[in-house]
């Protein structure tokens, strides 16, 4: 029998979309909910509109426009290039998103009933944002669980596994077409493979390519 109603951090990317389809065999109901912060992209915010529409999942919307004001970032002004110093975090970090999306997305969770949360954060393959770090969300979910005084889960099925095995995960729920036709990581705001040149689309093409080279050789 599957649990109860979760709602799921969903950007239309290739770990949230992911995240979704692991939701929606979990869980008997799922919700999905969508941060619009006036991101470098507005695309995003319809890919993850037509993705939640196609899966027949409820879509939430939530804007998020102060994150803008409060974190200049190259995810959200086209005048920041998009660049990571080795040593330091890179141009597209935005100061407490997760912070924010995690108590925001709880703050619905908790307004419709739901009492688990998925976010496609990973502490494997990432960035180096400190916000995608295990003991964050963990600190995170004990934290909203004192504030709204409800026991909620912050679920994090990315968190310990690599990219390559992200696309292991996808292909597993009968997903890997589905995520890789139709997300959108890229940077430049390019759908599928992206243009095959920002850090986001370099780190989901090896991570790609690792996995079919894996999966065609035990096929073999």
């Amino acid at each position: 029998m599957k649990n109860e109603k979760a709602i799921v951090v969903f950007s239309g990317g290739q770990d949230s979309t992911t995240c979704l389809f692991w939701a929606l065999k979990e869980f008997k109901e799922v919700v999905a909910v969508t941060f619009n912060y006036n991101q470098r992209h507005s695309l995003e915010i319809d890919v993850a509109t037509s993705i939640a529409k196609e899966l027949g999942v409820q879509h939430h919307v939530l804007d998020m426009s102060l994150l803008n004001q409060l974190a200049p970032n190259a995810l959200t002004r086209t005048d920041i290039e998009i660049e990571h110093a080795e040593g330091e975090l890179p141009s597209t970090f935005v100061p407490g998103r997760n912070l924010v999306f995690l108590s925001f997305a709880t703050i619905l969770a908790y307004q419709i009933g739901a009492k688990h949360i998925v976010t496609g954060v990973c502490e494997t393959d990432f960035s180096g944002y400190p916000d995608c770090r295990d003991a964050f969300v963990k600190s995170c979910n004990v934290t909203l669980n004192l504030a709204l005084d409800k026991p909620f889960v912050i679920h994090t099925p990315l968190m310990w596994i690599n990219k390559a095995e992200t696309w292991k995960l996808a292909d597993d729920l009968g997903a890997l077409e589905f995520v890789r036709e139709k997300t959108l990581t890229c940077y430049n705001g390019i759908i599928a493979d992206g243009c095959g040149e920002c850090p986001a689309c370099k780190l989901r093409k090896k991570g790609l390519d690792e996995y079919l080279f894996k999966k065609d050789a035990e096929i073999r």
